[in-house]
């Protein structure tokens, strides 16, 4: 069968084999192309305690990681109450001056796609709630995808497996037959330590960095057919298990 063929729709597998599959979105970086938006609300944070911070050292040490380890690591001299302080007056300051967002190509189509094969889809991010909700919001595609883990509600966050596990739990599918798309160091590992296949997508970091971190492979955006062609790999690979069970 043919990538496009494939995009289309035209796959013929049992609906209990689909449903294994799930197709689980980091957020920022993935499903839409914000880390400049973040790096000036931290620098706009930062920058009263002295701290510089630039677009290499924000892609090293910031992007995806929970707010509770970018505290310990630049906000260490604060107290706890005033650390918090800072880092939600940045998350405030993000929402605030959000703009026109447009998801990362191909995003929507690959939500069609995923609606017309019954695929299960989940958001998994280290942002808080209310940046999810607001950004899936203004990009129109809140409602495709309502299922929404939140590594800082959990007991541990990305890049702990525990966030992609918990998404697992939710959509009720299976590691080995669905895979994860993930911008940043952290994210890749997780998902990877989670067991899911994973796509980086090269908003920020290169295919070599991404690879390295754990990625099956690496894509501009969602247009790349083997994005499609992975998909179909995993969900054949519950079927196959199925027929030898």
């Amino acid at each position: 069968m043919t990538s496009a063929a494939f995009q289309n729709g035209d796959a013929r597998r049992p609906a209990k084999d689909i449903m294994k599959t799930a197709l689980l979105f980091d957020l920022d970086g993935t499903l839409v192309d914000s880390d400049a938006e973040h790096l000036v609300a931290f620098q706009r944070v930062f920058a009263p305690h002295g701290i510089k911070l630039d677009r290499p050292e924000y892609a090293a040490n910031i992007m995806g990681a929970s707010n509770d380890m970018i505290a310990s690591r630049y906000l260490s001299h604060l107290s706890p109450l005033e650390q918090a302080a800072a880092l939600d007056a940045k998350e405030a300051g993000y929402r605030d001056n959000l703009g026109t967002l447009e998801p990362i190509l191909g995003t929507l189509a690959l939500l069609d796609f995923a609606d017309r094969r019954g695929l299960k889809r989940a958001v998994v991010t280290n942002a808080p709630r209310a940046n999810a909700e607001k950004v899936l919001a203004a990009l129109g595609i809140g409602q495709r995808l309502p299922i929404l883990v939140i590594g800082g509600e959990l007991a541990r966050s990305k890049p702990d497996p525990l966030p992609y596990l918990t998404a697992l739990e939710r959509t009720g599918a299976l590691a080995a037959h669905s895979i994860a798309f993930e911008d940043s160091l952290s994210g890749v590992r997780a998902a990877a330590a989670a067991g899911l296949a994973v796509v980086g997508m090269m908003t920020t970091l290169d295919s070599r960095t991404l690879i390295e971190a754990g990625a099956t492979f690496a894509a501009s955006n969602f247009t790349d057919p083997r994005i499609f062609e992975l998909i179909e790999a995993r969900i054949n690979s519950g079927a196959d298990e199925g027929a030898k069970a």
